[in-house]
């Protein structure tokens, strides 16, 4: 078993698995490729036609793209902690976390900076990711992580997102959004964040 990731570590798919499985503790190897190139091989296609990555490859060949479905492949065989909730009102509020963190935040920080984009266009996802970091604040005054008391895959999640977003994209927390920003300092202190 093995899971392809990108060789420099700075891809946000990838890093969402690394960090979910820290949190695991489990030790998976990784194999790292060159992001854009290795990936959009002939031989790669046949792992993953989409060509994107992570790729998680079972022992006997299978393998798994996209980061949400290798996390949740190891959240069925390794259930504690629950990263995707224990209960089944925790598991839907944590999925409804996490769609409005992918189509409200993620894709909107990955947009703004996409050179295709026009500038109007880039402003407009902008916006959004902004709005989204305003209502993380407001739902982060009342409780310690994205999805209620715990640390989950939403956090993991939206650290990935914000993180890529300032590293690539020009995003800041700002400084009135004073929730998130505590939000970030702690999640960014857990060791898997360092994964």
């Amino acid at each position: 078993m093995k899971i392809y990731v990108d060789r420099n570590g700075t891809a946000p798919s990838p890093r969402r698995v690394r960090i979910y499985l820290a949190e695991k503790d489990l030790e998976i190897p990784y194999e790292r490729l060159e992001i854009h190139k290795e990936n959009r091989t002939d031989e790669f296609k046949k792992k993953n036609r989409a060509s994107t990555l992570p790729v998680l490859e079972l022992d006997d060949g299978t393998c798994i793209a996209e980061s949400m479905a290798i996390c949740r492949y190891f959240e069925a065989l390794h259930p504690e902690p629950p990263l995707f909730g224990a209960t089944p009102l925790e598991q839907a509020e944590i999925e409804m976390w996490l769609r409005r963190i992918e189509l409200r935040f993620y894709l909107p920080i990955e947009f703004a900076g996409q050179d295709v984009l026009s500038s109007e266009s880039g402003a407009l996802f902008r916006q959004g990711a902004m709005s989204s970091m305003r209502v993380f604040d407001k739902v982060l005054a009342e409780q310690e992580f994205i999805a209620g008391p715990r640390y989950t895959m939403a956090d993991i999640f939206t650290l990935g997102a914000i993180d890529f977003g300032i590293a690539y994209n020009g995003f800041a927390i700002p400084s009135e959004l004073e929730h998130f920003a505590r939000w970030h300092e702690s999640v960014t202190a857990r060791p898997s964040a360092a994964a």
